[in-house]
């Protein structure tokens, strides 16, 4: 059996935005997707791009994918990877791609000299807790995440004097 990790090509956000159609169904929040083949391939493939993605093959079948771009701190003053989709097929779970996907994030951060690879993950998400701690992930509980989006993000916007 062969594994594969590559970066995403031309030609294929409509692979990826079944990725994402697949990860939204398993985290309960289809009805957030509104992300389209011609959104995804703007964001990864357009002039400048600023979102990348790497494809897990399984015997050249893709079967997984993380999706990432860089962020920042102020505090190491250095960029680093915010991963914002981790994704492996159940059928093909507990084979290593996954943790072959966060290796290939971790080994861009190490390469580029970038500070840190970070998540978020679904406080329900037992098995993906549980298997991002074996990976030596410090799950940071005393930090919360914050969003603002829809109406509230038009409205703050709107606030300006």
């Amino acid at each position: 059996m062969s594994l594969n990790i590559r970066r995403a090509r031309p030609g294929e956000a409509g692979l990826i935005l079944s990725f994402v159609r697949e990860l939204a169904e398993y985290e309960k929040l289809s009805h957030e997707v509104e992300a389209t083949e011609a959104m995804i391939a703007g964001a990864l493939f357009g002039a400048d791009p600023r979102l990348f993605c790497a494809i897990a093959e399984w015997n050249g079948e893709p079967v997984g994918f993380a999706v990432w771009f860089l962020n920042f701190s102020t505090f190491s003053g250095r960029h680093g990877i915010y991963l914002e989709d981790l994704y492996v097929r159940p059928s093909h779970r507990g084979r290593g791609l996954g943790k072959a996907l966060l290796v290939y994030l971790a080994k861009e951060c190490v390469d580029n000299g970038w500070s840190r690879l970070q998540w978020a993950v679904l406080d329900w998400n037992a098995p993906s807790i549980a298997f991002y701690k074996s990976l030596g992930a410090a799950l940071l509980d005393d930090w919360t995440l914050c969003r603002v989006s829809g109406p509230a993000l038009t409205r703050l916007a709107g606030s300006a004097s």
